[in-house]
């Protein structure tokens, strides 16, 4: 089992980002690994929107699809995704976003996976790894582009 979890202090709000990483549909244009992503249903659950959502991740000539269900919960600006079928035999991955003033923001990402074969591990399981440490910074990087780099220096998080 790998656990991965990271708070990342960001320069821009609770709300934009939660917005960014709930807007999932847009992940391929830079998510790294992300090759395809489709919503196959959409609902609203106790005023949370529920997504499944099937993503083709992909590296050289190794392909792999995985569907999850997203819970996106705006009021608590959080994210929940729970596997559904793939390449996994266990995953959930968690996003907080807690607002530190009107401009900024912690993001905290927490991911718990592990892969259904040894042979998925081997080919994966560093690839995967290396693209999970990325993911706050290529979400970082999108907010950049979408809302406009931030205008202060980024304080570490303990």
């Amino acid at each position: 089992m790998h656990t991965y979890e990271v708070i990342h202090h960001v320069g821009h709000s609770a709300q934009d980002m939660f917005n960014l990483v709930a807007d999932v549909e847009k992940y391929p244009l830079y998510l790294p690994l992300c090759e395809e992503l489709k919503i196959t249903k959409r609902e609203t659950r106790e005023g949370k929107e529920v997504l499944i959502a099937k993503m083709v991740v992909g590296y050289k000539l190794i392909r792999e699809s995985l569907t999850t269900e997203v819970v996106l919960d705006p009021e608590n600006r959080q994210i929940l995704v729970e596997y559904l079928d793939g390449p996994f035999s266990f995953l959930e991955n968690r996003w907080r976003f807690v607002e530190t003033d009107q401009k900024t923001c912690d993001i905290d990402f927490y991911i718990r996976y592990a892969f259904r074969s040894r042979m998925l591990e081997k080919l994966m399981g560093g690839l995967f790894a290396k693209a999970v440490e990325r993911y706050t910074a290529a979400f970082e990087e999108r907010a950049d582009k979408v809302y406009g780099a931030p205008k202060f220096a980024p304080r570490p998080v303990a």
